[in-house]
């Protein structure tokens, strides 16, 4: 197939666009041409690089017009945020392109009511961001459904891999947190450390893609949850990282309204954020209709990140053996 990746060169599309050349798909790669992938593929050297603003095409009204002068048989649209974007895709793309693939979020369902969350659960967000996922989902899905706009759906949670920061044990994206638990020190966590973060790795993600794309009989009308096999509590986590580097975590527990004044603004709201939502999403459906099967634990994913952030700097403790990383994929494989 001729397939056209939307915002090709970020942590997804680092990880998918060489998985479809190596699946025998012609590629081409749509992003302003700002960022270098996070990872080098000779890959790269087959796919057609298009060079485009999205947000400059969208507000002039053309950017569905020129998605259909490329002539893709199947649009993967990694940076799709808000649902003005969508009625100037049904228009110029509706009839000419056997499905677009839409990658939404595991924000769109809101905080966690029932665990694990199934894609037939309310959306209940209550963020701008999950708002706006979820209604793009509606009108798409609502539109494949009717027959008008072969459409589908991928929902991620917390992308992980080489190169960015993981989102951490208390909830954020600050360092620090990684390196108390690496040295023993006492690490504070919000409540009783049980609110659940569920990661996924970049490379997932892009399996999803690739899959959802490669079967529309099984994607089109449909939303698959994309994310590890299971999701991980605050405190797990941290127990899990200190013991990487010898001992056990040093944790202690403060309510929420306590904790958030010994944190900086920035870090209090991404916390909060995350242990609101406290998501937990079900990959049944995805593995069943799919056959999405996660290369990535929790454990691997973040170990994997968090040698990469130590080996470049951006955390300071001891380097971690990445043996145990390939042992515990040799350990799943066999």
């Amino acid at each position: 197939m001729n397939i056209l990746v939307i915002g090709a060169t970020g942590h997804v599309g680092t990880y998918l666009l060489p998985r479809l050349v190596r699946a025998g798909h012609d590629v081409a790669a749509l992003s302003r041409g700002q960022r270098r992938p996070y990872a080098v593929d000779p890959a790269w050297e087959k796919i057609e690089m298009i060079r485009l603003d999205r947000e400059v095409e969208d507000g002039r009204g053309a950017f569905g017009t020129a998605l259909a002068a490329i002539g893709a048989d199947v649009i993967i649209d990694l940076i799709l945020f808000h649902p003005r974007s969508v009625p100037q895709l049904f228009e110029a793309l509706a009839g000419k392109i056997q499905q677009y693939v839409y990658c939404g979020s595991m924000w769109v369902y809101g905080p966690t009511q029932l665990a694990p969350t199934v894609e037939d659960d309310p959306r209940a967000a209550d963020d701008t961001y999950g708002q706006r996922k979820a209604e793009i989902e509606r009108v798409l899905i609502g539109a494949a459904r009717s027959g008008a706009f072969p459409a589908s759906a991928v929902h991620p949670g917390h992308i992980v891999g080489p190169g960015w920061p993981p989102i951490n044990p208390a909830g954020n994206l600050n360092p620090a947190v990684w390196e108390k638990l690496g040295r023993g020190q006492q690490l504070v966590l919000p409540d009783h450390g049980l609110a659940l973060l569920h990661h996924v790795h970049a490379d997932d993600v892009a399996q999803g893609l690739q899959l959802a794309a490669e079967n529309p009989a099984g994607a089109i009308g449909q939303s698959f949850n994309v994310v590890s096999p299971q999701a991980v509590s605050l405190r797990g986590l941290s127990r899990m990282v200190a013991r990487w580097f010898g001992h056990e975590a040093n944790l202690s527990y403060r309510p929420w309204s306590e904790w958030r004044k010994h944190v900086s603004e920035q870090d209090a709201r991404d916390t909060w954020e995350h242990i609101r939502n406290s998501p937990c999403g079900s990959i049944e459906k995805a593995r069943r209709v799919l056959g999405y099967n996660p290369g990535y634990t929790t454990s691997r994913m973040i170990r994997e990140s968090l040698c990469w952030l130590i080996e470049n700097g951006a955390v300071d403790l001891p380097r971690l053996d990445r043996r145990a990383v390939s042992a515990e994929t040799a350990n799943r494989e066999t």
